[in-house]
């Protein structure tokens, strides 16, 4: 169950980037599951990745190229050539090179993304048997379909869009995710495409996306696992008729900046909605730090906690847990007697110990709602961080244990 997430909005099109989908066939017939990506030319691209030793053959790929004049974007599911070896990254560049066949563009100005199960090879001859239903489909108007044809254990597509006014030209930010499991940041998570049609200079657009990114992909989690195959991108076309922004100062780029963290957050925080099983969206915020790892040291420590989230899915107001959380998160010197720990709007321990206006009403209240706010206040700085979670219910466990068969 996707928790308050409903029907897509409305995506713009973006001018300069097309998406096409096609059905390879990779995990079942029928099933759209390759995405191409048609950037216009000279657009700029930035992006972060997984910090997974494992790293997934397309991942390494990628990383070579993206700072080469990239031109498409390559996407398929139910399959995350991750754990492959050398081979992987034989079938990985194999599936650029006949997609820049098709393309008529060099095999450098491919980028290859994949998503699904670890440890098999990369179906490649299923892929490029796609490749030219793919291109034939590139439209401006296909995020929709994108979104769902990145989808892998997700029950609902996921995107965001914004538009803004600067000197009478109407600029665009549109952009997609995907992922449901396997969900803890270290750079963003599972994958996740957004495209501008401002002009944006390359290291302003890479410092642009990794700010986006920790606060948004890399702030939350699911299940505590990163994934081997992350990617975001951020595209910028360039074909609004407006300035080339040189750097990250000036009316123009705050603009595109809000638009930008804004998409980011939106899709990202999708993910969490759409977590597997999820039947809680809930917000873990750490304020009073004195600085900000340790906030975030906290925040993670309650989020991934199993007893946590298994009192959520049950609305078990079981405040000892989060105490016990808060105690083993590894903060130096930590002095219990400042912190005050809320419930929503309930304060449901202060002082080191239950707080004298607490009930057990007021907390199995705030429990029982879809959406829940843990608030903990260190009492030791002015640093604060937020994440965003879920519970962890039995459908989690049944769709991965089920999830190669």
């Amino acid at each position: 169950m996707a928790v308050g997430l409903g029907p897509l909005p409305t995506l713009h099109p973006v001018p300069g980037f097309e998406l096409g989908i096609a059905s390879a066939g990779i995990k079942r017939p029928g099933r759209k599951d390759v995405v191409v990506m048609r950037c216009a030319e000279g657009s700029r691209i930035a992006g972060v990745t997984t910090t997974n030793a494992f790293c997934a053959a397309p991942v390494l790929i990628t990383r070579e190229r993206l700072e080469g004049e990239v031109r498409y974007l390559l996407t398929n599911t139910g399959n995350a050539n991750a754990g492959t070896g050398p081979d992987g990254l034989v079938r990985a560049r194999r599936s650029c090179a006949k997609l820049a066949e098709l393309a008529g563009v060099g095999e450098d100005a491919v980028l290859p993304f994949s998503t699904g199960v670890i440890g098999e090879p990369l179906p490649v001859e299923k892929i490029e048997g796609a490749l030219a239903a793919a291109l034939a489909d590139l439209k401006a108007d296909n995020w929709v379909q994108a979104a769902e044809g990145i989808m892998t254990t997700d029950t609902q597509p996921k995107g965001a869009s914004r538009q803004f006014q600067h000197d009478g030209v109407t600029v665009t930010v549109t952009g997609i995710s995907k992922g449901a499991g396997m969900i803890r940041p270290n750079m963003a998570t599972m994958l996740g495409y957004i495209a501008t049609d401002a002009k944006v200079a390359r290291d302003v657009l890479q410092a642009l996306v990794r700010d986006a990114a920790n606060k948004s992909f890399n702030r939350i989690t699911i299940d505590g696992d990163t994934s081997t195959n992350d990617c975001c991108m951020l595209i910028a076309t360039g074909q609004a008729a407006l300035p080339e922004i040189t750097a990250a100062s000036g009316e123009l780029f705050a603009k595109l900046k809000e638009a930008v963290f804004d998409v980011f957050m939106e899709v990202a925080q999708a993910i969490v909605r759409d977590g597997e099983g999820a039947t809680k969206f809930v917000t873990v915020q750490v304020n009073g730090g004195g600085n900000h790892q340790e906030c975030l040291d906290v925040a993670y420590a309650v989020a991934h906690s199993p007893l946590i989230k298994t009192a959520l899915f049950a609305s078990d107001p079981n405040w000892g847990r989060i105490l016990a959380a808060v105690g083993y998160a590894g903060v130096p010197n930590l002095d219990v007697s400042l912190i005050d720990v809320f419930l929503g709007e309930v304060c449901i321990a202060s002082q080191g110990g239950r707080a004298a206006t607490y009930t057990e009403a007021q907390g199995a209240a705030v429990m029982a709602r879809e959406e829940i706010t843990i608030r903990i206040e260190l009492g030791r700085g002015d640093c604060s961080e937020t994440i965003w979670t879920t519970d962890l219910s039995h459908e989690y466990v049944k769709i991965n244990a089920e999830y190669r068969t």
